[in-house]
């Protein structure tokens, strides 16, 4: 079975979830505010506004996750959070974190434990005969 990095799933939800903010708050900068302020129609506002804060709230969550798996510092971690309330900047910080977070390599890489995941089901039944033998003794 191979080994599992939770950093590069939390990246990969965090990168995904940047673009998604990004594209929203985009949208609603540039063609909803503009909507409902020049020509008085309100509603792309509600739709767009609506969508980019529900999905807002997922960004945060995604970098909360990213950031306690890679044990930044609270202030690293608003900060990653706030670049999805400018429009813009959630492309740029994506691609920051993202080189950021590659370079750090994978997360627990010690040869023991590569070992142990890579025995799989194998691994688990010499264990479980093992300790068969220890109950019997």
């Amino acid at each position: 079975m191979p080994v599992v990095d939770s950093r590069k799933i939390a990246l990969n939800a965090y990168r995904v979830m940047a673009y998604i903010t990004g594209i929203g708050l985009v949208v609603l900068v540039c063609y909803a505010m503009p909507m409902k302020y020049i020509w008085g129609d309100s509603r792309p506002v509600a739709v767009v506004g609506a969508a980019h804060g529900f999905f807002y709230m997922a960004y945060v969550v995604c970098t909360l996750v990213l950031a306690e798996r890679c044990r930044w510092r609270p202030v690293r971690a608003v900060l990653v959070a706030l670049a999805g309330t400018i429009p813009f900047i959630s492309f740029v910080a994506e691609r920051k974190v993202t080189k950021l977070v590659k370079a750090m390599g994978p997360r627990g890489g010690s040869a023991a434990a590569g070992d142990r995941a890579g025995r799989g089901a194998a691994g688990g039944a010499e264990r479980a005969a093992d300790q068969q033998t220890d109950l019997n003794a």
